[in-house]
Parts: structure tokens; sequence; C-alpha cells
């Protein structure tokens, strides 16, 4: 495999702590500092910084909020022909949505009798209208950065002739036509976009993309956007509600399903909410919001994240349980946040709205429970245990392998640590490719549609979050099959099958080294990853090693309640057994993933917690966590770097 040279780049977006001047905006700082490496071409280039130049002159748009508009769609990358998750192209994010692609995978809106009605809302479809506007194809505004940029500013520069009747220089007077081009249709929602892109144009951003372009905006601080104009939109003002949001983030609240949650009392009555979970919604945010609010649903969730704007709905209050991690045990102690998008539809991309905003909401949970800012607090669906065999072999596997955990740390200025290198054998490593380059390709089969046809799968190679695992240290030899999904035979590149990739931010002891390849005690086996010289890991410490404390293999769980006899009388205890097929075997070791936590079991009809005597580890033990008793394993403190080929235990 080709080894690229690698540099740094910095990404700052300077945001003020405080309110923005005479418009009352306020968002969280965001600071990012990335990996990235040279574009194919060897060089970096300002063509794409000309390109919007040159549009913000062809049609009368102040190209710093032509920029600052862009930076919130895209972070200016052209993403080449692939679609964001909700259908979005280019560097402006125009938009060009389906019935077929609403209606691909293994969720989604398949067989709704309104997915053509619902694929028509002109705001899914602005490509189409930027072609009306330039008189460039559909097929050029997808594919080329320039024509993109171009029907962007075009489609801004209509939505303001509409609001003001011209086209001014006066950047502040634009801000009614940027809450337009976000496509919400709330006030609220609308205006919380336009803020966010008017907090870009006072603070500044610069980035060098992934296709090696240089782009810049300077820092315009005197900007007063004129934020009354949102009115002239004539949107929609969601009724006044007590949303638990931070003030960056425009947030409404829609009751979830009650079928979906539970009414409880966290954390006040000793249910600890201890983790974050990012899910995607295989859906649009409309019919995901509409879907989890049906009485008729059995699952709900806290939070839904919209993709163009990154507007949120609340459906669940924190202090109440949601059902969104097919997991009760997992439910209990954490807060559930869903995304629009499809994982597995041809999105290689979420947009940077949707990351930022999310980031500005994970901030705001984190500090309020106490919930620290790292990858084993912060997981995503595909992350989480399942409660028995069948619960494993049935759990999600979103957000997906083009969520980019790395950027997404940045944001919460909690990015991945550590010093690349070659691992040396008992040490713990941090999973860490370079998402941008990590390409993988991944087998996508999309299901039979409603008439009987099939579609043939194809593979498709894209940035991914993850490296593969292999039986050999051979990119010959079989992908590891985890034992809940294939038994004894070998795993897949399909989009879905999680069980033979180790993702970014998780953490396993090494097992074994050979020239380019490093192994990990992972799901009770030994597999083999490329890994020259440490480029896809960091060192990891501060961590405690889990491994058996007898000769025996230790039980493996999904999930942790109290032992039958704890239970008060009249009170029916919850089912605590293994996961068949999986364990802990002597000699094996596993990284914990939080402190030993007391096992604990919750009520309803009476509002009872019983919390038992015993408690469980939380491992990294395969792509997914697993639970141990604390008394049948030994921890072990990894407290420092790397130093003379081994770690201090």
């Amino acid at each position: 495999m080709h080894k690229r040279k690698t540099r740094r780049r910095r990404v700052t977006l300077a945001i003020s702590m405080g309110a923005v001047a005479a418009g009352g905006l306020a968002v969280l700082p965001i600071t990012a500092l990335a990996d990235t490496t040279n574009n194919t071409a060897g060089a970096m280039s300002s063509t794409r910084q000309q390109d919007f130049a040159s549009a913000a002159v062809e049609y009368h748009v102040p190209s710093n909020v032509l920029l600052g508009l862009a930076y919130q769609e895209s972070a200016w990358e052209s993403h080449g022909v692939q679609a964001s998750t909700d259908g979005g192209y280019g560097p402006m994010h125009l938009t060009d949505v389906t019935p077929a692609i609403m209606a691909f995978g293994d969720a989604g809106a398949v067989g709704r009798s309104d997915l053509k009605s619902m694929a028509a809302n002109p705001a899914l479809h602005t490509l189409q209208a930027a072609a009306k506007l330039t008189g460039l194809s559909e097929d050029a505004l997808r594919k080329d950065p320039a024509a993109n940029i171009r029907g962007g500013a075009a489609l801004l520069a209509s939505y303001e002739k509409q609001v003001t009747g011209s086209v001014p220089s006066d950047a502040a007077q634009w801000y009614g036509a940027v809450a337009r081009y976000s496509q919400s249709p709330q006030k609220q929602d609308a205006a919380g976009f336009a803020n966010r892109v008017y907090a870009t144009i006072r603070g500044g951003a610069g980035v060098t993309t992934k296709d090696g372009q240089r782009v810049r905006l300077d820092a315009a601080p005197a900007v007063r956007p004129a934020t009354a104009q949102v009115a002239r939109l004539h949107l929609k003002v969601a009724a006044a509600t007590d949303t638990e949001c931070p003030p960056a983030v425009a947030c409404t609240f829609v009751p979830g399903s009650p079928a979906g949650l539970q009414v409880s009392n966290r954390p006040a009555n000793g249910i600890k909410i201890d983790t974050i979970v990012i899910h995607d919604l295989e859906g649009t945010y409309d019919s995901g919001v509409a879907g989890l609010a049906n009485p008729s649903n059995s699952v709900s969730t806290n939070y839904v994240m919209r993709s163009s704007d990154g507007a949120v709905t609340q459906m669940v209050p924190t202090k109440d349980i949601a059902f969104h991690a097919g997991n009760y045990s997992s439910n209990l102690h954490s807060i559930g946040i869903e995304h629009e998008g499809y994982a597995a539809q041809g999105a290689t991309w979420y947009t940077e709205a949707q990351y930022e905003s999310t980031a500005n909401l994970v901030q705001y949970l984190a500090h309020r429970f106490g919930i620290p800012l790292d990858r084993q607090h912060i997981v995503g669906h595909d992350d989480i245990a399942g409660p028995s065999l069948t619960g494993v072999q049935a759990q999600h596997w979103d957000p997906g392998p083009s969520w980019d955990w790395d950027h997404f740390m940045r944001l919460l200025s909690a990015p991945l640590s550590g010093l690349r290198g070659t691992a040396p054998v008992g040490s713990v490593v941090t999973i860490d490719p370079a998402f941008d380059t990590n390409l993988q390709t991944l087998q996508v089969c999309p299901i039979d549609d409603p008439t009987g046809a099939t579609t043939a799968c194809t593979d498709r190679k894209q940035a991914s979050n993850f490296v593969f695992l292999r039986t050999a240290p051979d990119a010959a030899a079989p992908l590891f099959g985890d034992q809940a999904i294939h038994g004894t035979t070998a795993g897949t590149n399909k989009i879905s099958d999680w069980g033979s990739t180790a993702q970014t931010g998780q953490q396993f002891v090494v097992a074994d080294q050979q020239g380019d390849w490093t192994a990990i005690w992972f799901s009770g086996e030994k597999v083999w990853f490329y890994n020259p010289g440490g480029q896809n890991t960091k060192q990891a410490y501060g961590v405690k090693i889990i491994s058996a404390r007898g000769s025996t293999p230790v039980a493996v769980y999904g999930s942790s309640y109290p032992d039958a006899s704890e239970y008060p009388a009249g009170l029916g205890a919850s089912t605590q057994v293994p996961i068949s097929g999986y364990s802990l075997p002597r000699g094996q070791a596993y990284v914990a993933t939080q402190p030993p936590n007391a096992t604990v079991d919750y009520f309803k009809s009476s509002g009872t917690v019983v919390t038992g005597a015993k408690t469980q580890y939380t491992i990294q033990y395969n792509h997914r966590v697993a639970l141990v008793y604390s008394g049948e394993v030994t921890a072990t403190p990894v407290t420092k770097h790397w130093e003379d080929g081994s770690a201090k235990r």
C-alpha cells in the first residue's frame, strides 16, 4: 500500500462566547486541529477561493456572506460527486432527493404511501432551482465545484431579491436570504442557521480542504446582521416550550411517543447519565420527527438534528428514559441524538451545520451531567452492546462509516490524543486512521423495492472512520467474522457488517506485531489490521486493561441488572444472562471504557430504582462494548507513554 506524506492543517472558527452585538446571537467557540494529506495533485490551490470570488461578483453577493454560508453547509469541501446525508451536493449543498434515495436501506421510508409527496418538497430540490437560474446543467451542478458555487450564489441572490427587492453590497442586509437558504420551515430554525453563518462571518475561518484547496474568510466583527428580516419570510413560529438546549442551537419541542419512553427523574433518582449516543435516522428530519411522535411507535429519542441547518427537535426530556439504543440497560444511562441521514444510500458526508450544532448540544449536555468528552462516553449506536445474542444480531450500525469522529471530537475541543508509532505488544492503542485519506471499499446492497425489482450490490470506495480486521497479517486473508453475525464464517465488506471493523476512538490491547501489521485482542480472538509505522493508531494511557482473574474464560454480558435476589418483593427481576458465543479468555486483555458501575434497574410504575451490590466494567470487546463483572477480572492501569518499547502499568 502506498504511503503518503502527511502534514498538519489548522482550521479555526473564532466565535465569541457572548452575544454577537445587536443581533443577540450566541454560539460556543469551535477550534479544530486536523490531520490531512497533500491533495492528489501534490500542491495547494486557491482555485476554490477564486471560484467563490467570481460567483460573488457575478451574482452581486457579498463574498463574505457566500463564504460564510458555504462553510456552514460543507466546510468548503467539494465531496466529489457524493451526496450528503440529506441529498446535498457540492460546496453549496444543492439538494436533489428522490423517492429512491429516501426508500433506501433497511429502515427509512420504505413502503410509505406518501413517499412521492415527501420527496416533492422544494427544499429537497434546490439543485433544480439553481439550474434554472444559471442555465447550467444539473449534472454540472452536482459534479463541478465551480458550477455548484455559481448555482448557490444565484439561488442566494434570488432569495435576497425576494426579501429586500435588490442585491445590496452590505453583508448585514443578507440575513433574511441566508435564513431562507436554510430551507427551514420554522422561524426559529431559519434564524438559528443564519445566526451560525453570521457568527462564521464575524469570527472568520480558514481551511485547506481534502482536495487541497486553500480557502479563507477574514473576520468581520463589525457586521451587524439585520435579524428582523427573518419576519419577512413568513415562516411558522413554533410554540414556546421549555427545551434543554444551549443558546447556540435552534431548538423546538415535539413530544415523543409515550410508548417509546419511560417517565423518570434522572439523575436525581440515582440513575446516572454517563453516555451520549449518536444515531442517524435512515430518513428525513420531518418524517423522523413525525414517526417518533406517532403514539404507536415503541421507540423514541431525546433529540433529532436536521442536516441542512443544524436545527433540533427535542422529543424526550433528559430526565426521562428514551428507547433509542436497542438495549434497556444502555437507555437507562444515556441520551440519544438522532441525525437526519441515510448511512448507506450513497451519502458520504454530514453537513458542517449538523456537526457544529451537535457539538454545541453535546458540550452542553456533557457539562450539565458531568459526562467526559471522550469516545468512551460519546459513542455511536454501533458501539452499543446487544442485550443478548439475538440482541447483538439485531443491533443497528448507525451513524455508519461516514461520520467523521476525528472532526467531531475536535469540534468538542476533545481531539483524540497520543503519538503515532509502532505499538509494543501489551500496550494500548486508540484506533485513529486519517479520515480524509482512509479510503475503504464497501459493498452497498439495496433491498428489494416494493415493486419487486432488485438492484445489484455495488462496491464503493469512500473516506471512512474504521480499519478492516483480518484473520492473519495479510491483505488477502479473510476478514474477521463476528460470532454473533457470522458464527465461524468469514466477515464481509458489506457496509452494515460492523463485526470486521475497528473504529476511530476505540481502544484495544496490542496482541502482536508483524511488519506493517498490528494485532489486537478483539471479540475473544487475535485479529490483524494494516498499520505501517503506526499510521492508523495513537498510543493510549490513563486507561485500565481488563483481563480474566482466574484460569477460565470470563462471561461477557450485554446488560447490567441486579441479581434476582436483590429485587424487592413484588417487582419482577430482569433477566441477566451472558451473551452466547462471547467470552473473555484467559491470556487476553481488553480496555475498560468506563469505571466499574453498579448494576441498576428501574420500574416506571412506582418510580423504584433497584441498585445491586455487584459492579461491572464496560469494555471495548469488539466493535461494540460489553460488560464483565468486576469480581471476575483484574484491572491494571496504564499510566505512562510508551517508553523503551513498553507501557508502564
